[in-house]
């Protein structure tokens, strides 16, 4: 789909029309695309703003999306784009980011723009489909091989890499449990600390048993072509030969646009929102990976879109719903 771009309209009633929407989508990945479909299905005066940066640009293929399984990332978002544009009540723009947003007592007012805000539309609901930012292990040249040989989602890539050499390169509290989990794809499993003390010796003579090694030193270097991993070199000289493997990102969502607003949001920085993607603010919504730990897959946030919009449509009317 062409991307939109914002309608000239001179100053009057027709211009404030133009600028008032029912649902402001803020994000275009899998669950804001999800929304917005089945919203403009509803009747619903959409408007879909994204800025154009999604986590998973570095992904060549996706997987466990029924009927798109392999399917680009950039290509799912684009099929999804042209289905939209059936819909002339919904409306894309990308590469527009949301600047400030602002409660009212119509609903929400929202600054946007490309770089600095030029525009405010004004919205009864919001739904908030950021994703999460994601910060990478400091390790030196890990971008080459990151969404090629290293990823970060055991469940959407470990299958290609079934029965390799696989390295868990991480610094949280977390890398045994996930350590765990990547085993059942692997008998040969090397996890990386890179000089952080985030796996106890209780768990290191866990995954031991389980025949997991465990490396504490920091990490020099990871050695490859073409974003193809080959091997983990260590500060102490050692080196691991590998296939390929897993990094555990920090996670957290990107809020600072919310001026005046704070929904409430669990220890790890998520928006809590009920089973039905309610945040703790009237109007507000919530789907993806932005609302709750769980699956980062394409098809679990798609299906929370899908499952926030008939939320939407049911409250707006007042009508409750077992969603």
């Amino acid at each position: 789909m062409a991307e939109t771009a914002a309608a000239e309209v001179p100053p009057g009633p027709a211009a404030d029309a133009a600028r008032e929407y029912d649902v402001l989508i803020i994000g275009g990945g899998p669950a804001g695309l999800s929304a917005a479909l089945n919203l403009g299905r509803s009747l619903v005066r959409v408007l879909l703003v994204d800025a154009d940066r999604p986590r998973n640009a570095a992904t060549l293929t996706s997987h466990g999306f029924l009927t798109r399984d392999g399917v680009p990332p950039h290509e799912l978002r684009r099929l999804a784009r042209e289905e939209l544009a059936a819909y002339p009540n919904v409306e894309v723009r990308t590469r527009v980011r949301v600047a400030s947003l602002t409660k009212t007592d119509a609903g929400f007012a929202a600054a946007i723009g490309r770089r600095e805000p030029t525009e405010v539309v004004s919205t009864r609901s919001v739904l908030l489909a950021t994703g999460l930012r994601e910060t990478l292990p400091d390790v030196p040249n890990l971008r080459g091989f990151y969404g090629m040989s290293l990823f970060s989602c055991a469940a959407c890539d470990a299958w290609e890499l079934r029965g390799r050499r696989l390295a868990l390169i991480g610094e949280s509290a977390d890398l045994a449990d996930r350590a765990r989990l990547i085993g059942r794809w692997t008998e040969s499993l090397t996890v990386f600390t890179n000089g952080a003390d985030t796996v106890t010796t209780t768990e290191e003579a866990e995954l031991a048993a389980a025949g997991v090694a465990v490396q504490r030193h920091p990490i020099v270097e990871l050695v490859g072509d073409r974003g193809r991993l080959e091997a983990v070199r260590l500060a102490d000289g050692g080196e691991v030969v590998l296939d390929g493997g897993f990094v555990r990102p920090l996670w957290e969502a990107d809020l600072s646009f919310l001026d005046g607003i704070a929904p409430p949001l669990d220890g790890a920085g998520h928006l809590l929102t009920d089973r039905s993607g309610r945040t703790g603010v009237t109007g507000l919504y919530a789907a993806g990976d932005v609302a709750a730990p769980g699956p980062q897959q394409l098809i679990v946030a798609a299906g929370a879109g899908a499952r926030v919009a008939a939320v939407i449509v049911h409250d707006t009317i007042g009508v409750a719903t077992a969603h």
